[in-house]
């Protein structure tokens, strides 16, 4: 008698990304630092009664009061030598001094070496890191000649690492840049696809001419260009359905590239466990299908109720295997 292999969870993850039929939907649920600090051990039950999502999460193995990176309180100075700073520990912290926000500082600036990896915000949004937001916005339409020194600049620093992991040979390389605002672009289609794109195309196209996936995250609107991204060689996107509707990413992006779900954050600090089940079941319904091309990620502020939090665990396990 003949016994059923098991399919692994990498074995699937590749299969729901190349359309080849998993045998579930990927899920998975993102907790803030901050999150944890709130909750504690009441927060680490819920890990605990749930190791479809979590894994085998073992009690006791985690810190809940220590924060790494850019979730630490304080002022901090990154490579570039924007300076970054976190009211609120356990929070993301923001830039709040930017190198180049004059242009009579850019021919005395030099960029850091390349690193051994990227930090959310690569491209986009390391050039406004640079210059501030209202400024690139402003050099966008003014077009000033230092502009398109700086993008290269950016690039050839993105290219430098890039190159480092494709000769590692991974089976995926992730990206971040948050492209969007709640509800619309913060520039133009054509302003994106004349800057922005030719690098992302280099970027990515990178690790296609290797064979390697591209993922993709972006918070906010992105409707308008994600039929670019994926001409640029992206393989997983992973866009907020708040910011962009479930409706307009059905119509964008169904079949044509996977999506890893970015579940509606704004709605599980004040909504029922009822609406959450029924938020995650039209997602399923409308953007999944048994060929795959659809994973889910619900990411839980320190806003969100323990027993929210408790029902969007049930609620991803309930519909996961929803195509079985």
């Amino acid at each position: 008698m003949r016994t059923r292999r098991m399919m692994t969870r990498e074995e699937n993850y590749f299969r729901t990304v190349e359309f080849r039929n998993p045998a579930w939907i990927p899920v998975s649920v993102s907790l803030m630092p901050a999150t944890w600090k709130k909750y504690r051990e009441d927060l680490e039950e819920i890990v605990i009664r749930h190791p479809l999502i979590f894994g085998e999460y073992k009690k006791g193995s985690r810190n809940f009061d220590e924060f790494r990176g850019l979730y630490r309180e304080g002022t901090h100075t990154d490579e570039w030598g924007c300076v970054w700073k976190n009211i609120r520990g356990g929070l993301d912290a923001i830039v709040v001094h930017h190198p180049l926000s004059s242009w009579d500082a850019f021919e005395s600036y030099t960029p850091p070496e390349p690193g051994e990896g990227l930090p959310h915000g690569f491209m986009f949004q390391r050039l406004y890191y640079l210059r501030g937001f209202e400024n690139l916005m402003m050099d966008f339409v003014d077009e000033p000649p230092q502009l398109h020194r700086l993008i290269d600049m950016v690039l050839s620093y993105n290219l430098a690492v890039v190159r480092k992991w494709v000769a590692r040979k991974p089976k995926m390389v992730h990206f971040g840049d948050d492209l969007g605002m709640q509800d619309r672009l913060p520039m133009s289609p054509e302003h994106f696809r004349k800057y922005l794109k030719p690098c992302y195309s280099q970027i990515f196209g990178m690790c296609r001419d290797a064979g390697i996936h591209v993922y993709f995250h972006s918070d906010g609107h992105i409707l308008e260009v994600i039929d670019d991204l994926i001409e640029c060689g992206v393989t997983v996107i992973n866009p907020q359905i708040r910011a962009n509707t479930l409706d307009g990413l059905v119509e964008v992006c169904k079949g044509k590239v996977c999506v890893n779900l970015d579940l509606d954050r704004q709605l599980f600090p004040f909504c029922t466990p009822k609406d959450i089940d029924e938020h995650i079941r039209e997602a399923v319904v409308k953007l999944g299908s048994k060929q795959g091309g659809l994973m889910l990620v619900a990411e839980c502020e320190p806003d969100v109720p323990l027993e929210n939090i408790e029902a969007i665990c049930q609620a991803l396990e309930k519909y996961m295997f929803y195509y079985s």
